[in-house]
């Protein structure tokens, strides 16, 4: 998100808006804040009965309190465990024989809440988040203003295409038939969000918007490709193109959102561009050896 920020704010970037916001052009390169994908997580959460949750363990002062004593003695419980303790990959039709491969993911919680930032429900609930591993729709990231302080519009436009929209809907109808499955008619789920009253097609649609949130994946919108793309900001080296002495090293320069997790492909960006860095160096050091040679 605050790559195309920098370059913005540094004179790269698309120079029509860069030059109504006052700023000089250093490089005009129109991809700037263009072509932000994101794993839209949609999340359905269920009541269930006869087990306890972290939402009630975790409620009162007692219950953190074994939480604590829990990982203190013998280094187990919830504190020991990631949020996301399920994770699974999954076609979200498996009547659609043009899906060869796995198009969602899921993350699962022993927890449930309203909306990120507020308190746990105060019932014993889980929740089944899935996300459309290969999204169709593209957004944006722009600043509004030459101040350095003030945040960038961040246009993720989530669910603009058909094919996302038919994707969500698919994902939603999915995790009510995983939910429904013997092993879990035991705990008799009560799906709570969004709820069974969104049933059609339309209001499936309606009900990934309500409760659909980012997973916190944004990438691309400093893309990579070649000098004669209009699109791309950094080449195949991670140079910002027709910038000298200028990288840019993060999840924006992705030309499409991998499928799944993007942590451990950043991570790689980054120790690839390391080499790439130290290459470059020995190969200057060498000319200027050269040089010095020759004189």
């Amino acid at each position: 998100m605050n790559s195309p920020q920098i370059l913005e704010l540094s004179g790269i970037g698309n120079g029509a808006r860069l030059q109504r916001l006052g700023i000089d052009v250093v490089k005009s390169l129109r991809g700037v804040g263009e072509n932000l994908q994101d794993h839209l997580q949609l999340r359905m959460a269920y009541k269930v009965h006869g087990v306890r949750i972290l939402s009630t363990l975790s409620a009162h002062w007692w219950g953190k309190l074994f939480i604590g004593m829990q990982y203190a003695l013998t280094r187990s419980g919830p504190i020991s465990m990631a949020p996301s303790q399920l994770g699974v990959f999954a076609k979200s039709n498996l009547d659609d024989a043009s899906i060869r491969r796995p198009d969602v993911q899921y993350h699962v919680q022993p927890l449930s809440l309203e909306r990120f930032g507020e308190p746990l429900h105060s019932f014993n609930a889980f929740t089944a988040s899935v996300c459309n591993l290969r999204p169709t729709s593209r957004g944006s990231v722009h600043i509004e203003s030459p101040d350095a302080h003030a945040a960038p519009l961040i246009a993720p436009n989530y669910l603009s295409t058909d094919r996302d929209r038919e994707v969500a809907a698919n994902a939603l109808r999915l995790t009510r038939r995983i939910v429904s499955a013997p092993a879990l008619v035991p705990y008799a789920p009560e799906e709570i969000l969004p709820g069974i009253q969104f049933q059609t097609q339309e209001e499936l649609v309606e009900a990934a918007g309500n409760v659909g949130t980012t997973i916190f994946h944004p990438v691309g919108t400093c893309r990579m490709g070649t000098d004669n793309d209009p699109g791309a900001v950094v080449d195949s080296r991670l140079r910002v193109i027709g910038v000298r002495g200028l990288r840019v090293v993060d999840a924006s320069v992705m030309p499409t959102i991998t499928s799944g997790n993007t942590n451990s492909p950043t991570l790689t960006i980054a120790e690839r561009a390391s080499e790439m860095i130290r290459e470059d160096r020995r190969g200057i050091e060498a000319q200027e050896a050269i040089a010095t040679a020759l004189a």
